[in-house]
């Protein structure tokens, strides 16, 4: 009897605990329920702006000179006098002495060639004198033949002494040529600077002996420096005219900034395309234009047009540049976000009721976080920057503005 009870106290408990389950429950709030929110992507976007204006084409570049020679005197002997600008760093202008070498030699010979020179003469008057003589002794001889009934004939050359003239006056030539020679020497003992410049280096003291073609320093010129911008295929296109730029040709010139940092301000001169290379690097594959920038050395303008020390500095040989082109100006053209330049040349609108376009696009220009484009697009149009990686014609997506669509 013991078990059965058992049996019938475990059943009694089950049914009351699930009594009460089920009256717990039904106690219980319904939960609300929402519509699950649509599954459109979020796209970041930025604006279209419609550019005006030459398209700036970016590069950089060293500075080099843009005439540099080896000084080195024309004639031999000792340096009796040495110019104190003619030092590294030091500045020298056109026609200015650098050197004088000892022109004592020189001037020796000059007195040696000129007493030559006036032998020679007198030994060409002594010569055509002689052949004066003869030739009134055969004009009288000839006259006694013609009263006498004969014929005296012509006279020979060597009877009129010509040969001999001929000779002294050879002669004479030779040591006037040897008094030019001599004259030459003596100017070129004073060593002078072709044009206005600096001085790279030099290795000359009072003193020092040298000779003719000894390289004694380096010159460098000031009135203008060059910088060699190389450039793709692609940027070189944008440069106008570039191929029919002929190196000095002042009629033809393309617009052109050369930026240097110095400390921690930038500075930019004036400058312009002077000609391209005709020929293309092997190693880089890029077109090497060459900007020329005259007055260097004069200071240039503060980009952000200011300078509290007014101590400018100049555009100094070898120092790394940045360099701006003024390239062309299209009649139409855009400037998007570098991140809206899809591959495949392509940038995605977004028109107002949120639906995407595949527009395509002809790149005309990279610079930094920007692009410069030609294509079916609209200024102040928004564009896809980021958010999303795949789009489809006509899809729809939330922007940044919160707007469903």
């Amino acid at each position: 009897m013991r078990k059965p009870t058992s049996y019938l106290v475990a059943i009694v408990i089950l049914v009351g605990s699930g009594a009460l389950a089920y009256y717990l429950v039904s106690l219980a709030p319904e939960p609300e329920r929402s519509e699950p929110p649509p599954q459109v992507p979020f796209a970041q976007t930025a604006r279209v702006v419609a550019g005006s204006g030459a398209i700036p084409v970016y590069g950089a570049g060293t500075v080099r000179p843009s005439a540099e020679i080896d000084i080195a005197p024309l004639v031999g002997g000792r340096v009796v006098w040495v110019n104190s600008a003619f030092q590294s760093g030091g500045r020298v202008k056109a026609g200015q002495a650098i050197f004088r070498i000892d022109k004592e030699d020189y001037l020796h010979r000059l007195s040696q060639v000129e007493a030559e020179l006036e032998s020679r003469r007198i030994a060409l008057f002594v010569a055509q004198e002689e052949s004066a003589f003869a030739r009134t002794e055969f004009e009288q001889y000839s006259r006694q033949q013609q009263e006498a009934g004969a014929s005296a004939g012509e006279p020979g050359p060597l009877a009129l002494r010509e040969p001999q003239i001929k000779a002294a006056q050879a002669a004479m030539d030779r040591v006037e040529s040897q008094l030019s020679d001599a004259r030459l020497a003596l100017s070129r003992t004073e060593v002078r600077a072709p044009f206005n410049g600096y001085v790279r280096h030099e290795s000359l003291d009072v003193g020092q002996f040298v000779t003719a073609g000894q390289a004694v320093g380096r010159l460098f010129a000031s009135d203008a420096v060059e910088v060699v911008v190389p450039l793709s295929d692609a940027d070189a296109g944008l440069i106008p005219g570039l191929w029919k730029l002929r190196a000095g040709d002042s009629r033809r010139r393309v617009a052109a900034r050369a930026i240097a940092r110095y400390g921690d301000k930038s500075y930019v001169w004036k400058g312009y395309v002077d000609r391209a290379e005709a020929s293309i690097d092997q190693q880089t594959r890029t077109i090497d234009s060459i900007l020329r920038v005259a007055n260097p050395f004069t200071g240039g303008v503060p980009v952000d047009g200011t300078d509290e020390s007014g101590n400018t500095p100049p555009l100094l040989v070898g120092k790394f540049v940045q360099v701006e082109i003024q390239g062309l100006a299209p009649e139409s053209y855009f400037r998007v976000p570098r991140p809206a330049l899809q591959p495949g040349n392509e940038v995605w609108t977004v028109s107002e009721d949120k639906r995407v376009s595949v527009v395509p696009v002809r790149v005309l220009q990279r610079v930094d976080d920007e692009a410069y484009v030609t294509g079916a697009l609209e200024d102040g149009q928004p564009v896809i920057t980021g958010g999303i990686q795949h789009v489809s014609e006509g899809m729809v997506v939330q922007t940044g503005d919160g707007v469903e669509p």
